[in-house]
């Protein structure tokens, strides 16, 4: 069940990131109120699975590691921001990193 919920709390931030490219300056309620909503909703969910006993370092670890390599992927997949080389390997130390964060732990 604590893996579930840090999933969607993963899911819930992406998903509030990647509305930030619709909310124009925060004009268009609609957007803002997905990015709002999102995050919110996010740190909710981090609460709950600090709550159930998961590290904070670790927890905290997964959250920003998976966010950041699902919104460079996601961002280079459907809004045409392309990947360097340097980027790719940035993000498959981000991988590493949290990977290795988890099996230490």
């Amino acid at each position: 069940m604590v893996w579930i919920l840090l999933g969607t709390a993963i899911l819930c931030e992406v998903a509030a990131t990647m509305s930030l490219r619709l909310v124009d300056g925060f004009t268009r309620a609609g957007p803002v109120g997905m990015v709002v909503a999102g995050y919110a909703t996010s740190f909710v969910l981090l609460a709950e699975v600090i709550r159930y006993g998961l590290p904070l370092a670790v927890v905290y670890t997964l959250w920003a590691g998976a966010g950041v390599v699902l919104i460079a992927l996601f961002s280079a997949a459907f809004l045409g921001e392309g990947l360097t080389p340097a980027q790719i390997v940035g993000v498959l130390l981000v991988l590493v990193g949290a990977g290795i964060i988890k099996l230490a732990s």
